[in-house]
């Protein structure tokens, strides 16, 4: 398990200055980073096409329990992206056992946190899973699967920590190796559990959980092995865990405020009816899967902003910049116009019911047209986090994300029940999601790089 070591001492002048170098450098940061950025929605995938198959009651029971570990997991992620932002700065200022430890701290944040959340949504599944909407048997599937996965996500988050370490170091190809290994084991467990044993939608969760604690302890072990042999020390430290909980607060109200948005989302198309809500449920897993594309790519860029910041080069910061926001514009349109027309034919591999198969497509459609937007505000926003600008964007997505929750309840409520069909339903859904959310963050992110306030 040998990482890809990348030379972090940066020289402005030098030929590695060149666009061509740096969007080698990008792509070369961004294609594994990709690998563990997929790990949790390719679970969630794999657990839509297998248990689709059960029905759609399970189908709309894995919509709910889904958007509850993604969104709990999912504001979790300021552990990657903190701890990679302090240990590039501190690996550019020439500081590299502090930036491991710094990592160390994190691991040990991350362990707490992932206990502490394991327990608490399993004692309140049912409550929770009931407030996102869930009836009869779709609230019996989705407690089920919801009760089974949450008991991974220490080893989830455990992975997220350990990520930040390797990526703030430039070694990102074990993400690759942990994230392919973890997707098969998967799906694999997941076939035999559903398919074989009939275990139902609970199997699809124990699949996942014993898939995300294998990729955890994956990396968890070199990450401690590189940082003992840095002379790191592994117990845990209060005043260093106090620390990385710190930096993480204003990117944990980040997340919070965008996972707020999407939950807002799952109880309107709940409220639309089971159809509105299946459908909605595989064309967001798959857009789960396909953002993390562009996260890859604003990622690498913030890993190299960071390490140039790091380093006092501010030109360096700008330069690399520029190239990630083109990088991220047109890997967005790519992925748009592969998931528009993949979105067209994809629908019989979520359900076997044909309406649900056209709002999946219908949804599908209506967002390929917007991943350009997608990929540009998503690049941007990995640059803004690597230069630690944490609190404008707390502020400025906690802003977006009001504005859309007040905008889509309303529509939930007065518009759509005067909508013809579902068809009308689900374009209108997943455009005001991309033009307000989406859009929003990308307006406030894009005014922000203008300046070079960020970069102080």
């Amino acid at each position: 398990m040998h990482g890809m070591r990348v030379s972090v001492h940066i020289d402005p002048s030098s030929a590695d200055g060149n666009s061509r170098t740096v969007n080698r450098r990008i792509i070369a940061l961004a294609l594994p980073t990709f690998g563990q950025l997929i790990a949790e929605p390719t679970f969630v995938l794999i657990d839509t096409a297998i248990v689709g198959h059960i029905g759609d009651t399970a189908l709309g029971g894995l919509s709910i329990g889904s958007t509850i570990i993604l969104t709990a997991v999912g504001l979790c992620v300021f552990l990657a992206y903190s701890t990679t932002a302090q240990v590039a700065h501190l690996l550019g200022a020439g500081h590299r056992r502090e930036g491991l430890q710094a990592g160390i701290d994190g691991l040990w944040l991350a362990l707490g946190i992932g206990i502490v959340l394991s327990l608490g949504l399993f004692a309140g599944a049912e409550p929770l899973c009931r407030a996102l909407g869930g009836q009869g048997a779709v609230l019996d599937q989705a407690v089920a699967y919801t009760r089974a996965i949450v008991l991974g996500a220490p080893g989830m988050l455990l992975v997220y920590a350990a990520n930040g370490i390797f990526r703030g170091l430039q070694k990102v190809r074990i993400t690759l190796i942990a994230a392919v290994s973890g997707a098969v084991m998967n799906a694999v467990l997941d076939v035999l559990f559903v398919i074989v044993l009939h275990w139902g939608i609970a199997g699809s969760g124990i699949a996942t959980l014993i898939a995300q604690w294998y990729m955890g302890l994956f990396l968890v072990t070199p990450a401690i092995l590189w940082a003992r042999a840095d002379g790191a020390s592994l117990r845990p430290r209060i005043a260093g865990i106090a620390a990385a909980g710190g930096d993480g607060l204003p990117l944990f109200i980040r997340t919070l405020a965008i996972r707020a948005a999407m939950v807002a989302t799952v109880a309107c198309a709940a409220r639309m009816g089971t159809s509105v809500l299946a459908g909605f449920q595989a064309v967001n897993s798959s857009w789960n899967f396909a953002m993390n594309m562009l996260d890859s790519v604003g990622i690498a860029g913030q890993t190299l902003v960071a390490t140039a910041l790091g380093a006092g080069s501010v030109s360096r910061a700008r330069q690399l910049t520029r190239a990630t926001g083109r990088a991220g514009l047109v890997t967005g349109a790519i992925i748009g116009v592969v998931f528009a027309i993949v979105g067209l034919f994809a629908g019989h591999l979520f359900s076997p019911t044909p309406h649900v198969q056209i709002l999946i497509a219908v949804g599908m459609v209506t967002t390929g047209v917007f991943f350009p937007l997608q990929g540009w505000m998503m690049a941007i926003d990995g640059i803004l986090i690597g230069a630690r600008d944490y609190r404008y964007l707390a502020g400025t997505c906690t802003l977006t994300a009001v504005v859309y929750i007040a905008l889509i309840l309303v529509l939930a409520s007065i518009v759509t029940p005067i909508m013809p069909n579902d068809l009308s339903r689900t374009a209108m859904l997943w455009a005001a999601f991309n033009v307000v959310l989406m859009g929003g963050r990308g307006l406030f992110n894009g005014l922000r790089v203008r300046s070079d306030v960020w970069m102080k």
